[in-house]
């Protein structure tokens, strides 16, 4: 009783082989998962961060509007007002004493809502005051750098 026979013909050392086989298998397996797991988490959690605080510019302060009245495609008329929010940028300098001028942001709202049908203005408002802030957003973009972060409705009438 003091040999064991295998009955396949293998050794007790064939054995041993196989076991720190598997053992060794075991370890590339869980290696390559946490190499897995770290690169997911460095491409889904620490590069995002850096990207949303470098999109978003610095305050400057703010330019209000006078509130002008659009006629609407479909008959009828909007009174609107817009207050736009200048950057740190346009606050420095490229714009006279701070701020930046509104005549090109009021030219974009005419254009913008003189094509909108009362229905829209009504119903779609977000979506055009959406539009609207991209649009204001490229036309005063210099270099690359936005002067306007973001546009607010300070008054919004339709008739």
């Amino acid at each position: 009783m003091a040999d064991k026979k295998n009955t396949k013909g293998e050794t007790p050392e064939d054995d041993e082989a196989k076991g720190g086989g598997k053992k060794k298998l075991l370890i590339i397996g869980v290696v390559a998962l946490l190499a897995v797991a770290g690169a997911a988490y460095f491409f889904l959690f620490a590069g995002s961060g850096e990207a949303e605080a470098a999109a978003e510019p610095v305050h400057g302060g703010y330019t209000a509007l006078e509130p002008v009245a659009v006629n609407l495609a479909g008959g009828g008329y909007l009174k609107i007002g817009i207050t736009l929010e200048y950057t740190a940028d346009a606050a420095a300098g490229g714009h006279g004493s701070g701020g930046v001028d509104g005549s090109k942001a009021l030219d974009l709202l005419i254009s913008t809502y003189s094509q909108a049908q009362p229905a829209d203005v009504v119903g779609a408002r977000d979506a055009l005051k959406e539009a609207l802030e991209q649009k204001i957003i490229e036309a005063y973009t210099e270099d690359g750098v936005p002067m306007v972060m973001h546009v607010y409705l300070t008054e919004y009438v339709t008739q």
